[in-house]
């Protein structure tokens, strides 16, 4: 029976990934059998500790919904905006005007502080 591969694409820092390259070469080992064997450890004692391993389709989910969820505030914030830049110049400062305008910044607090998610 052959045994089929899978490709397993890996992003890290490139000072990292040369070091890692020119260690497997002085090593004379390959750095797909490296990684494999790390993968083949990591998954035996991920399965003894009985702990699932990420749900990245699960964390993907989530991050579109947040994305939605910011788009979402940035058209509420401009409507809002929009609303606040249109009162009149004798009502500005008013009641109306202030509860408009602390919206404004609210929402702008808000995305600033999704944005570093």
């Amino acid at each position: 029976m052959q045994q089929q591969y899978k490709q397993v694409k890996i992003y890290t820092d490139p000072e990292l990934a040369d070091d890692f390259k020119k260690a497997c070469a002085k090593k004379g080992v390959s750095m797909a059998s490296v990684l494999s064997e790390f993968m083949r450890k990591y998954t035996r004692s991920t399965a003894a500790k009985k702990t699932a391993l990420p749900d990245y389709s699960e964390k993907r989910q989530r991050r579109a919904a947040i994305k939605k969820i910011i788009e979402q505030l940035e058209r509420i914030r401009s409507n809002e905006e929009n609303y606040r830049d249109a009162i009149p110049p004798n009502l500005r400062y008013s009641t109306v005007y202030n509860a408009a305008d602390d919206a404004v910044t609210i929402l702008d607090e808000v995305l600033e502080r999704l944005d570093l998610y």
